[in-house]
């Protein structure tokens, strides 16, 4: 084996040398970490450059390898860090690299830098979820920011980032760009939520058709009864773009249908609603009212504000079909709650066009009522109250409208001072709206601007990533040719590493076998000795019996032979065990010192004392130890004493771990007991104390000291002490 491990260390040693010969010349992968020298907190998504070469980045515990030789410029670089340019002067295989962060990008660092990604990623959708629809640059921002998380983002993640920002196009009416990132997102992962988000979107640009294939791809089974109303109502909505009215109405009718059957209340309002516009398109007037009816009732059920834009709705019904004293009506009974909530109510016409409905706007068509039937007086105070409502809110379109109307008016009941005053009014506004209108446009135009900038900017990023995909492919499969040139090397050195833990695995199984063996072999001893003392034991009492028998005492020889019946009873089940609870060494004990006293009652009195702490059946003995002392207390020390001895046996706990038994006797003693014994009786106790000696020894070797046993004689008086001492364990 000696000669076998040489061999090995060898071969080892000439592989290490080898192998740096081969890299002083050749390119071999370089092994290191990123970290910041401040803190020593690892670096994610650094880049590592050879100059000219190969490339990588590090990964979230600032880890990379890359592929290099001696010599070769190694460039440090990321936005955050200064850039660190190193010479490979030697071929170690280890470089840590401690670099600082730059001022300025700091806070940006410092978010890298967490260990907590997907929290942070959470918490940036999570913001930008709530500013885009004040401001769409900031939710983009933040959206691009949680992009920048990770290079390891998971495709829920990524899903997520690009439904958010589809959302903030779709918000601000860029529709095309919304397209763009719904399929991104659902290109990561398929979610129903957004693939009806896409389909609006293409319903929004006015792609009625591909609209209509994107909703009917999408698997209605998955769908909750909330998404099973959208989808219908969109689709009516599509199709009524599309002015196919009929078409429109089957599915708003199934999404009413499902809104009827779960008691969807909104959108029970808003389908009778539409129903109602479809249904007078195509000239169900009945229908349509029955509709409009249903849309009123249910919304005033609701809130004031959506009972106000019903109304509106319903309004606008009564004027198309010429019902103009309902809709003043309904107009006066709207702009109530109007003035009372002191809001504006937004919603949508059936052409998809924004429509305020709020006191100057109500003012309005009343009044727009009142002169299409000619009632101009009643139509001049509400004219007048419009214009003077818009001028305070800063609404100049209907300011506009209803002076141009005014002037109207005028014109038509002969005040014609009155009508060109109000009409230069006019003039004047319209010059007002078309400078209002210019910046609104300039103001769309710089929103247009910057989304487009930023999509731009987040497409780059995705191809920024999807190029380090690739870069890290290639230095994948580099890697795996290298591996594959150093393999035959590797084969060898793990095939004598196998070799050598082969042979260490069969000296371990050797030398386990071996020390089983001793413990079987003291286990057969242990049994050869007891089996040397229980023929001793009954000698004895043996003995006793024919002592009585002799001296024809029959009755104390048959109460004898009962308790000497249980006794070895007690003895036979123990004999085959090597250790037996206490308790039942104890009762042992009790039953074998009886028939002593039994025998020898004017020689001794004896007392068994055991501590009430002990607990008896916690404690293990091997059977047939403390019997023998015992037996020489009462055969060599009591027996020859002149006047009556006394045996005492006590059991304590000396530690928390350890049994302390002792048995002491005032007989004779050891030295006087010698003397009287024959040559006989000498080689006798020889015997038994040898084989107590024994069992110990062996007991000590086996389970690591459990016994100590120690004797004394006492002083003066005579007698002797065994102190034995059993550990718990």
């Amino acid at each position: 084996m000696k000669y076998l491990v040489y061999i090995v260390l060898f071969f080892i040693s000439l592989s290490v040398f080898s192998q740096n010969e081969v890299y002083s010349s050749k390119s071999f992968y370089l092994k290191g970490e990123v970290l910041l020298k401040e803190s020593s907190s690892p670096i994610p998504d650094v880049e590592i450059q050879v100059f000219g070469g190969s490339y990588t980045k590090t990964s979230l515990s600032g880890n990379f390898r890359l592929k290099v030789k001696i010599g070769d410029e190694i460039i440090i670089s990321h936005p955050d860090i200064e850039t660190v340019r190193y010479v490979l002067k030697n071929n170690d295989d280890r470089l840590k690299v401690y670099v600082e962060e730059l001022k300025e990008n700091k806070k940006a660092l410092t978010l890298k830098r967490k260990n907590s990604d997907a929290k942070t990623f959470k918490r940036l959708i999570k913001s930008a979820g709530k500013v885009y629809k004040t401001d769409a640059k900031q939710g983009v921002e933040l959206v691009t920011k949680s992009l920048l998380i990770s290079t390891k983002l998971s495709n829920e993640q990524r899903s997520s980032a690009y439904g958010v920002l589809g959302d903030i196009y779709f918000h601000w009416k860029q529709y095309d760009l919304a397209i763009t990132n719904y399929t991104r997102s659902l290109g990561y992962k398929k979610k129903v939520g957004i693939q009806l988000s896409l389909a609006e979107s293409y319903f929004k640009n006015h792609d009625f058709d591909i609209a209509i294939s994107t909703y009917d791809s999408i698997n209605k089974s998955v769908l909750s009864n909330w998404q099973k109303i959208v989808l219908n109502e969109e689709l009516g909505d599509v199709y009524a773009a599309k002015n196919e009215f009929s078409t429109a109405e089957k599915y708003y009718n199934k999404g009413l249908v499902i809104a009827n059957k779960h008691l969807i209340s909104p959108k029970i309002t808003d389908l009778n609603s539409k129903l109602g516009r479809v249904t007078f398109s195509q000239g169900k007037v009945k229908e349509a009212s029955r509709y409009f009816d249903n849309s009123l009732d249910l919304s005033s059920r609701e809130n004031v504000q959506r009972a106000a834009v019903e109304k509106g709705r319903v309004a606008d019904f009564y004027n198309s079909n010429q019902q103009f004293e309902q809709e003043i009506a309904l107009r006066k009974k709207n702009l109530t709650a109007l003035e009372s909530i002191a809001v504006e109510v937004l919603t949508e016409n059936s052409l998809n066009q924004p429509d305020s409905l709020t006191t100057q706007k109500s003012n309005y068509k009343i009044a727009s009522a009142y002169v299409q039937q000619a009632k101009y007086n009643d139509a001049i105070p509400y004219l007048e109250k419009s214009i003077s409502e818009a001028n305070k809110k800063s609404d100049l379109i209907i300011e506009k409208d209803a002076t141009r109307k005014l002037s109207e008016v005028y014109k038509t009941v002969g005040e014609y001072t009155k009508a060109l005053e109000t009409y230069q009014s006019y003039v004047d506004l319209v010059d007002l709206v078309y400078l209002k209108k210019e910046q609104q446009i300039a103001n769309v135009s710089k929103v247009a601007r910057d989304l487009i900038k930023q999509q731009q900017r987040v497409v780059g990023l995705e191809d920024e990533r999807k190029l380090s995909e690739n870069k890290l492919l290639l230095a994948s499969k580099d890697n795996e040719l290298q591996n594959e040139r150093n393999k035959q090397q590797s084969i060898i050195i793990y095939s004598l590493l196998a070799g050598l833990l082969l042979l260490l695995l069969v000296a371990f199984y050797m030398y386990r076998n071996i020390k089983q063996q001793r413990i079987n072999n003291n286990l057969l001893a242990l049994k050869s000795l007891r089996s040397q003392m229980n023929p001793h034991f009954i000698f004895n009492a043996l003995n006793s019996v024919n002592s009585f028998i002799a001296s024809n005492d029959e009755r104390r020889a048959n109460r004898y032979l009962t308790d000497f019946s249980k006794l070895m009873r007690s003895v036979l089940e123990n004999s085959e065990e090597d250790f037996i609870p206490l308790s039942k060494e104890i009762e042992l004990l009790q039953l074998y010192t009886k028939l002593e006293h039994f025998r020898f009652q004017d020689k001794f009195d004896y007392n068994i004392t055991v501590d009430e702490a002990i607990n008896v059946d916690d404690f293990l003995i091997p059977p047939m130890l403390l019997q023998p002392y015992i037996e020489n207390a009462v055969w060599h020390g009591l027996r020859y004493k002149e006047e009556k001895g006394l045996l005492q046996i006590s059991l304590k706990i000396r530690e928390d771990n350890e049994l302390q038994i002792v048995i002491e006797d005032n007989g004779i003693g050891r030295s006087k007991s010698k003397a009287l014994k024959t040559t006989h009786q000498k080689n006798q106790n020889s015997k038994g104390m040898g084989n107590i000696k024994k069992r110990v020894a062996i007991l000590n070797e086996m389970y690591a000291d459990k016994v100590d046993v120690f004797i004394e004689d006492i002083p003066n008086d005579g007698g002797t002490k065994v102190v034995l001492t059993l550990k718990k364990n």
